[in-house]
């Protein structure tokens, strides 16, 4: 048995999020379904995590298993991107060790999520447009903040899963990118599901001066997500990054 690493990129909007779903395609059912083609046995993924329906990823991780004649890495990739949509790029395949995971050894994860105060019919799909322009400053006094928590229920969809909702931000900036572009940057070991978006939507309400430092802390250790903003789109969210350690590979 082998374990593969694939590293992909993905326009989401067509897709109702990175895990199969009966609602409609999504990105990890279209990756399966190709490598189960073109190896001609069903595959299953893992995925490093799941984005949301229109949310999009410049790098994402998954990793499955073959236990067939040795893969050619180059001419798979080759083999993947002629056969998937224009939607989803494979950028490369590596092996690793049996016990390395695409969701549990993934030691940070990067999003961005960007926002604009210019109506441009070029970025109207990629970007989230505002209509006031936001204190920068204040937002990332607030961007500071989120680093010295570790408990991000008000943030948290509700009635998920998940077994904690305890992450650690070790990156968490807004700057300003040209005229007209905000970019907000968050890394952490882990994130919970619609996180980014809550966050982002807050820290928005800062930027127009409805928030300041003390209602962070006050929304934050409310653990109550009605405290929170309200979720920024989808569409504008970009998974920039995943990283691991060196060992895994081979």
């Amino acid at each position: 048995m082998q374990r593969f690493f694939i590293t992909l990129a993905y326009n989401g909007k067509n897709y109702v999020g990175w895990q199969v779903q009966p609602n409609g395609m999504s990105v990890q059912q279209e990756l399966q379904d190709a490598l189960s083609i073109i190896l001609r046995q069903k595959v299953d993924i893992t995925g490093a995590g799941r984005t949301d329906a229109g949310v999009h990823a410049r790098k994402m991780v998954a990793h499955f298993d073959w236990n067939g004649q040795p893969l050619n890495a180059i001419e798979l990739v080759n083999k993947l991107n002629s056969f998937l949509p224009k939607s989803i790029s494979i950028s490369y395949i590596r092996q690793v060790k049996l016990d390395a995971h695409a969701r549990f050894s993934a030691v940070s994860r990067t999003y961005s999520y960007y926002v604009t105060t210019n109506k441009d019919p070029f970025l109207n799909e990629l970007t989230h447009r505002i209509f006031f322009q936001p204190n920068l400053e204040l937002i990332n006094r607030l961007c500071s903040i989120l680093k010295e928590y570790n408990d991000f229920t008000s943030f948290s969809k509700l009635h998920t899963d998940v077994k904690t909702n305890n992450c650690v931000i070790s990156f968490a900036q807004c700057v300003k990118t040209g005229e007209n572009m905000y970019v907000f940057t968050l890394t952490a070991d882990r994130f919970l599901r619609n996180m980014v978006r809550a966050i982002v939507g807050t820290l928005l309400e800062a930027g127009r001066g409805r928030l300041d430092e003390r209602g962070l802390r006050r929304i934050i250790e409310a653990k109550n997500r009605c405290l929170a903003g309200d979720s920024v789109p989808g569409h504008a969210l970009f998974l920039e990054d995943v990283i691991y350690p060196n060992d895994i590979w081979l």
